[in-house]
């Protein structure tokens, strides 16, 4: 099992994550893979250059699979950790999706547990 280092800062998103977490087909599949029920809502973290680098070896590994219902677009996640805390790195295959953005989801609210704000610095640890 091989662990990436993605470093980056936190910043609030459009909430389309929290959409996506809070579809029941979604929720199902995350809880499948992933054994706990995501928050409604995901960390956005901007990824700094050497770590927008690093996350492009995940969209060639072989992370959970969730598929999707009709009419929206495949994703993947990654077991991870945040200060460790267990969470899940969430690639969405969307076209045009940021290069240097990921997501994270988690059973709890990461920005409340670990004190994050936007600008905070944080390291998320992939398992892949």
């Amino acid at each position: 099992m091989k662990t990436l280092r993605l470093k980056g800062r936190v910043f609030s998103g459009k909430g389309e994550g929290a959409e996506f977490v809070n579809l029941s087909w979604a929720r199902k599949r995350i809880e499948e893979k992933l054994g706990f029920t995501p928050y409604s809502g995901t960390l956005n973290i901007r990824l700094d250059g050497e770590s927008t680098k690093l996350k492009r070896a995940l969209t060639k590994a072989r992370g959970a699979e969730i598929l999707p219902a009709p009419g929206y677009c495949r994703g993947r996640i990654f077991e991870a950790s945040i200060m460790k805390v267990k969470c899940a790195a969430v690639i969405p295959e969307v076209p045009g999706y940021p290069e240097d953005v990921v997501e994270v989801i988690s059973s709890t609210n990461l920005r409340e547990r670990l004190h994050l704000a936007d600008g905070s610095s944080v390291e998320v640890k992939v398992t892949f």
